[in-house]
């Protein structure tokens, strides 16, 4: 018989309490910065850069930035801890604000292009805090650990548009240079966060590199599953929502009711965390990878019908949704891929390949909104939705068969 719901809420209270509430809290604050550089950075990269098809072109070596760094913080956190990993990258997340703002400032697009490079180690850094959650708990219970760490960016839904728009005119007539005096300070309460949480020892979490070849483990169909399903959807997202700001001000619409998509959007991706892991344990992972995959074609349906304020709120509230399925789900599934000795390297591969897709996504959707146009722009994340979708389909079946 299975262990009772109740069961589970009193063998999660004490990792809830040391390691996945304060996990949470570092989730809120990165968030609460990603969502005021999603707000800006475009904007700033079109007002520095020297030409509009390089307005992106910062948001791309973000994502590059937290490609470099996965797969070295993994490893070093394998060795040494996850306290050390997610400290440095909070550092780093402080020099990047500070960075970001001498930039604008000084009218300097390549150093912005640096700074917006080392928030990307930061945020590299800290996609690992998912995994620490999981690794505080037993088996069942590591999905709703994984949801109940994304809950901690509903709070960044709602402070960090409210702290863009307050910074923004900070050190005015320099647009937006408050806003990443204020990513440091949001680095500066994760890494005193940090300091307060305790991390599973390495003797239990697998901090090794030991296990089966990695060349083994990554030709699973579950690993190139849970891969795809984690990859295409933040891809799909960064894709889409890199280029709303910039979209929604090219319609006529204002700054503010930019920050307000991006808020509800954000919302969305997190929002669904509160039933995700118990929506995982009931219904079984690949069903809730593929509702994800169906509602991000409900995206695409939605922000091709139109371009009013409501077309780009409803788009972007159905893309945050489909992430958190898709995302939550992915990890999920990359957990039963490999034993806890084969944990570092792993995490790390996963990390360098996903986000190496959302480098190219991010890096290239200013330009082809500037080529395309909103609507044509996104019709090209169909094909790999739908691929997805089948690759799930076929990964399910053919685990449903008998050995």
């Amino acid at each position: 018989m299975a262990p009772s719901a109740s069961r589970y809420d009193s063998r999660m209270r004490p990792a809830f309490t040391r390691t996945v509430l304060p996990l949470a809290l570092c989730q809120s604050y990165l968030f609460a910065g990603n969502t005021i550089v999603i707000s800006t950075t475009a904007l700033v990269g079109a007002l520095l850069a020297p030409s509009p098809l390089m307005a992106t072109v910062p948001m791309g070596l973000q994502f590059l930035g937290m490609v470099s760094a996965s797969m070295p913080v993994s490893l070093l956190m394998g060795r040494h801890g996850r306290g050390l990993g997610f400290s440095l990258g909070a550092v780093l997340g402080m020099l990047a604000g500070l960075v970001g703002a001498a930039a604008i400032v000084l009218g300097q697009f390549w150093l912005f292009c640096i700074a917006t490079f080392l928030y990307g180690t930061y945020a590299g850094a800290s996609a690992f805090f998912r995994f620490a959650a999981a690794e505080a708990v037993e088996g069942p219970l590591k999905a709703r650990a994984i949801s109940w760490v994304l809950l901690g960016g509903i709070l960044a839904a709602f402070v960090g548009p409210a702290l863009a728009d307050a910074s923004k005119d900070w050190l005015a007539p320099f647009l937006f240079a408050g806003c990443f005096l204020v990513v440091t300070g949001l680095a500066s309460l994760m890494l005193a966060t940090v300091q307060l949480t305790r991390f599973a020892p390495l003797s239990t979490a697998g901090g090794g590199t030991g296990g089966r070849p990695l060349g083994e483990i990554v030709r699973q169909p579950r690993f190139l599953v849970a891969l795809a399903s984690a990859a295409v959807g933040q891809s799909v997202m960064s894709f889409l929502m890199v280029a709303t700001p910039l979209a929604m001000i090219g319609c006529g619409h204002a700054f503010g009711d930019a920050t307000m998509v991006i808020k509800w959007h954000v919302v969305a991706m997190f929002a669904p965390s509160f039933v995700t892991g118990q929506l995982i344990q009931r219904f079984g992972v690949e069903r809730i990878i593929v509702t994800g995959a169906l509602l991000n074609l409900g995206c695409v349906l939605v922000n091709t019908q139109g371009l009013e304020v409501v077309h780009f709120w409803l788009g972007l509230v159905l893309l945050g949704v489909g992430w958190n399925f898709m995302f939550v789900g992915g990890t999920t599934l990359l957990t039963r891929a490999y034993a806890p000795e084969e944990r570092a390297k792993v995490e790390g591969i996963n990390e360098v390949a996903m986000f190496s897709t959302v480098v190219l996504a991010s890096g290239a959707s200013g330009a082809m909104l500037e080529i395309m146009g909103w609507a044509a722009m996104n019709l090209l994340v169909i094909a790999p939705i739908v691929a997805v979708t089948i690759a799930v389909f076929l990964l399910a079946r053919a685990e449903a068969r008998p050995a």
